[in-house]
């Protein structure tokens, strides 16, 4: 149900001054922006200018150390939360000094010293991400809540549903605002949604919904205080729709024609901040004189900090410095506790590894579709509710964008991740939470993103295109992403364990082939390798086998019927890569056949295949040979299934490649 606020304000004199000052700060550093952007200063803005009451009425109704997530016409946010302006002029004008040092533009950044995460492009992903801080805080029994922006059109976007259903069904203690400013660039509202107001939406998902007038501070900071300490003490998600208008362009160098004159005329009449000096004004509040020091002073505040920024160096280009970005650093895991050597299937070393990480990461919680109780398809956390309770091992709903941004709010909030994809397949609804957010969110503005995401990937099953595929190819091209993908028992529990305790975003892929059919020695114990380590499985001297996952297997067994010298080297993990072990096994045998499961053309065989070129040269004596799945879809028939995948076609290449 839609509701509509009190009236009754009942705020003191000091508070109200306080809004009034936090409203005209943004206000008057616009104006000054605006005047560098057309003297080239700063080559971007996105103008909130009578818009600021939500920014400023959201921020001042919260605790300073609850999460906002902001939008691209949030400064009031950023002003209210005290960010140092020479920080912030840095920033904008690209400089080292900003937030992400040069690597993003205006208000895409963030800042966990002020609790504060900024957006990206895609608008609608930063929604799960406050759904996860917000999980953070009830598991921790903190009595805090988040707040999430978002725009008119970018509640057209699946994230929004996805988000507002997440929180609404694990009762989420998150603020969802919605700045309704009439356009989603030029496109109208009356072209975005056919309800009457956003606010309706929020039925759908067992929520209230509250539409408010956006231009009225007083309405925005006591409805949103009203509700941050209703929601602290009794968590629920609410969805507030903040009726407001852009007067300007979605940037500046859009413009406004697509908008009437009169609309724009009519509700700069209703700016937030002239209405509310107005207001102080009649209370007695606002003296000229009391308006014309503050002025000045912020005023001289904008310049000194300008003054401040001039002053610091611009960008340098340094690769060494960005590729160090890249990823945050590694802690050392915990000390190795190994015990007996027992043989395990390669699905029980991955549940055994994960109990192990569950143990020693209590801040450690699982996501994922039917791993609770049930136990997941494959039953891999079969038992885990009994030992670490169902706060821990949550079942989602059928969201994997959402489950993934929510895994990285928890994580930014202190957590420690890992989201199980029902079946790998099924992570290209995710996808742009993992490329975007994931992978490039401590390179942008230093945020680690301690999420792993388990994929059961392969095909040897009889399971066909949707259920067999195997997508490493898609991720290796992402900067910012660690790749793991265990051929043994062994590996697949030592990596796992490897993989949570990384503090960035880690893929791993589990060949499912392999979930029942291979049994391995496996020490007990919290027993963590190194990831970007390969390892030789069979050493040689005629032959070089590089390749990964089930490749190791369908190579082992091969090479061995072959009765050849043969070295076959498992790469273990592709992101980071192990250069040194291929050149080293290159120069052994001066052959080299790389083997894949996913399809030849895009497949990560050519990119091994052009730095062996490339490196190795000179020590090589035939050509190197890739040899993968067909370029077709992965055919559900046993016969197609063969055909498609590259074992049948092992033993022939390897024969060839050894007498060139």
């Amino acid at each position: 149900m839609v509701t509509q606020p009190t009236t009754d304000y009942a705020l003191d004199e000091a508070t109200l001054l306080r809004l009034y000052e936090h409203l005209l700060r943004p206000r008057l550093i616009e104006e000054k922006m605006l005047k560098q952007l057309r003297g080239g200063v700063i080559s971007k803005w996105f103008s909130g200018i009578g818009q600021e009451a939500i920014s400023v009425g959201c921020t001042l109704a919260l605790e300073p150390d609850e999460y906002i997530f902001t939008m691209h016409r949030n400064l009031g946010v950023f002003t209210s939360r005290g960010v140092p302006l020479e920080r912030l002029f840095a920033q904008w004008q690209g400089k080292p000094a900003g937030f992400t040092k040069g690597r993003d533009r205006s208000f895409h950044f963030g800042s966990s010293e002020h609790h504060i995460i900024g957006m990206i492009s895609h608008l609608g992903p930063q929604l799960a991400l406050a759904a996860g801080t917000a999980l953070g805080h009830k598991l921790r029994g903190e009595p805090k809540v988040s707040l999430a922006f978002t725009g008119d059109g970018g509640t057209s976007e699946g994230d929004f549903h996805e988000a507002l259903n997440i929180a609404a069904v694990w009762k989420l203690p998150v603020i969802f605002v919605i700045e309704n400013n009439g356009y989603g660039l030029s496109t109208p509202v009356g072209e975005q949604y056919a309800c009457e107001s956003l606010a309706d939406r929020a039925v759908g998902y067992g929520m209230r919904g509250v539409s408010i007038d956006g231009n009225n501070i007083l309405e925005v900071y006591d409805t949103i205080r009203r509700l941050a300490e209703e929601l602290r003490h009794a968590p629920a998600p609410i969805l507030v729709e903040c009726r407001t208008f852009r007067v300007r362009g979605h940037e500046e160098a859009s413009g406004v024609k697509y908008v009437p004159d009169a609309l724009i005329e009519r509700w700069q009449a209703r700016d937030p901040l002239d209405t509310f000096a107005n207001y102080l004004r009649e209370e007695g509040l606002l003296t000229q004189e009391r308006e014309q020091t503050l002025a000045a002073a912020i005023r001289a505040e904008i310049e000194t900090a300008l003054a401040t920024a001039a002053e610091f160096p611009e960008v340098s280009a340094d690769m060494q410095r960005e590729l160090a970005d890249v990823f945050a650093p590694v802690s050392p895991a915990p000390t190795p506790t190994p015990g007996r050597v027992r043989d395990l299937r390669f699905i029980d070393a991955i549940s055994e590894g994960l109990r192990e990480g569950m143990r020693a990461y209590p801040e450690l919680v699982l996501m994922g579709q039917d791993i609770a109780e049930y136990g997941g398809v494959f039953k891999i956390t079969e038992g885990f509710v009994e030992e670490f309770g169902a706060d821990r091992v949550r079942n989602t709903p059928l969201c994997e964008s959402g489950v993934i941004g929510t895994a990285l709010g928890y994580a930014i909030g202190g957590g420690k991740a890992m989201v199980e994809m029902q079946f790998g397949d099924f992570v290209s609804c995710g996808f742009n939470q993992i490329v975007n957010n994931l992978a490039k969110l401590h390179y942008r503005w230093g945020q680690s993103a301690d999420v792993v995401v388990r994929l059961p990937v392969g095909g040897g099953v009889g399971a066909g295109p949707f259920h067999s595929q195997t997508m490493e190819s898609w991720f290796t091209a992402v900067p910012g992403l660690k790749i793991v993908y265990p051929s043994s028992p062994q590996d697949a529990k030592s990596l796992l364990l490897a993989a949570l305790n990384d503090p960035n975003p880690v893929l791993f892929f589990e060949h499912k082939a392999l979930y029942r059919s291979l049994t391995g020695p496996v020490p007990e114990g919290f027993v963590a390798s190194e990831l970007g380590r390969a390892r030789v499985v069979r050493e040689g001297t005629r032959l070089s086998i590089i390749t990964y996952g089930a490749g190791v297997q369908w190579a082992t067994q091969v090479v061995a019927a072959l009765g050849e010298d043969i070295e076959i080297v498992d790469l273990r993990s592709l992101a980071p890569l192990d250069y040194a072990a291929i050149r080293a096994t290159v120069t052994r045998t001066s052959r080299a056949l790389i083997l894949h499961e996913a399809s030849l053309t895009g497949g990560f065989g050519g990119e091994l295949a052009a730095w062996i070129g490339e490196h190795c040269f000179e020590q090589l004596d035939a050509p190197v040979r890739r040899l993968a799945s067909v370029d077709t879809p992965i055919p559900f028939a046993g016969a197609l299934e063969a055909e498609y995948l590259p074992e049948g076609r092992l033993r022939g290449v390897i024969e060839e490649l050894l007498a060139y």
